[in-house]
C-alpha cells in the first residue's frame, strides 16, 4: 500500500506532516508521546484496505519540529487535528491514538464535536488529581532540563524501565528521529490540563472504544472509569498487555477491535 507524506499548516502556521495510505473513509491516528508516525504504521497498513489511514507527527514529535513551548498545549493539539482534517477535504473523521495521542483524539472529540464522527483510545492515559498533576508537572520540567543539557535519550532513560515493554521499545526506535529542542518544548504540557477530572469527558458525545493500558502511567482503572463516564464509551475486549514488544504486535492485537467498532459504526466523514 503507497504510503504518501503530507506537509501542511497548523492553525498557528507550524509546518506539520503526515504519512497517509489508503482510500475511503477518513481515519486519523495519532501516535504516543516519545515515539512517531512510524509506531501506527504497521495498524494503518492493517486498514488501508477500507479506509484513508492519517498518520500525523504530532507537533514536537518526527517530523514535525516545534521548539517554542508556547505552541504546546492541549487546545493547540486538538486544532492540529482540525488543520489535518481540513487539509484531506473531509467533514469529519475518526480520530483515535495511543497515549498522549488518545488524550489528543479525546480533547478534539470535546473541543470539535461536529469534526469528530468517532473516538479510538488505546492505553488510556491517567487524568490525575491536583496532587499527582503537581508531581506530573515537576517531572515533565526535569524531562525538558535533562534534554536540552544533555539529549533526548537521556531524558528518556530514567523513566524507560518503568513503561511497559511495547511502549519502551517504541521510543526507543524513534531516537535518532527525535529533535531535542522540539522535545523538551512539548514537555510544557505538563504546566496545562487536558482533563481535570474523568468526569470531564462525559460531554464527548461521540462513540468512543477505549484499550486500557497496564502501566502506572496509563493505569487500567482510568479506561474503567473513562467509560463509564462516557456517554457512548465501549471498552475494547483486549489490553496493552505485557508480551506486546513491537508496533507490529500492537497493531495484530487491537486492529480486530478497530476494524470492527469502525464497520459497527457509520462516523467517518468522506474525501470528495
Amino acid at each position: 500500500m503507497e504510503d504518501r507524506t503530507l506537509a501542511y499548516a497548523g492553525s498557528d502556521g507550524c509546518l506539520l506532516y503526515a504519512s497517509v495510505q489508503g482510500e475511503g473513509p477518513l481515519v486519523l491516528l495519532l501516535h504516543g508521546g516519545g515515539p512517531d508516525h512510524r509506531s501506527l504504521l504497521p495498524l494503518a497498513a492493517r486498514l488501508a484496505d477500507e479506509y484513508t489511514v492519517a498518520l500525523p507527527d504530532v507537533r514536537g514529535y518526527g517530523r514535525s519540529r516545534c521548539a517554542d513551548p508556547a505552541r504546546h498545549t492541549w487546545d493547540q493539539y486538538a486544532a492540529d487535528v482540525v488543520s489535518l482534517i481540513d487539509f484531506l477535504q473531509t467533514d469529519r473523521a475518526v480520530v483515535g491514538g495511543t497515549g498522549l495521542g488518545g488524550t489528543i483524539a479525546l480533547r478534539a472529540g470535546l473541543s470539535h464535536p461536529s469534526r469528530v464522527g468517532g473516538l479510538i483510545v488505546v492505553s488510556l492515559e491517567e487524568i490525575e488529581d491536583d496532587e499527582a498533576r503537581a508531581a506530573e508537572t515537576a517531572l515533565m520540567d526535569r524531562f525538558a532540563e535533562v534534554v536540552r543539557a544533555r539529549g533526548v535519550a537521556a531524558g528518556w532513560e530514567r523513566y524507560l524501565p518503568y513503561l511497559q515493554p511495547l511502549i519502551a521499545n517504541l521510543v526507543r526506535e524513534a531516537l535518532p528521529r527525535t529533535d531535542a529542542a522540539s522535545v523538551a518544548a512539548a514537555a510544557a504540557t505538563g504546566r496545562d490540563r487536558a482533563f481535570r477530572d474523568v468526569a470531564d469527558l462525559a460531554s464527548i458525545t461521540a462513540p468512543t472504544l477505549i484499550f486500557a493500558g497496564g502501566d502506572p502511567r496509563h493505569p487500567a482503572r482510568t479506561a474503567t472509569q473513562a467509560v463509564d463516564a462516557l456517554q457512548n464509551g465501549k471498552l475494547a475486549p483486549v489490553g496493552i498487555r505485557a508480551d506486546l514488544k513491537t508496533a507490529e504486535d500492537l497493531a495484530k492485537a487491537v486492529a480486530p477491535g478497530i476494524r470492527e467498532f469502525l464497520r459497527g459504526h457509520q462516523t467517518c466523514g468522506h474525501r470528495p
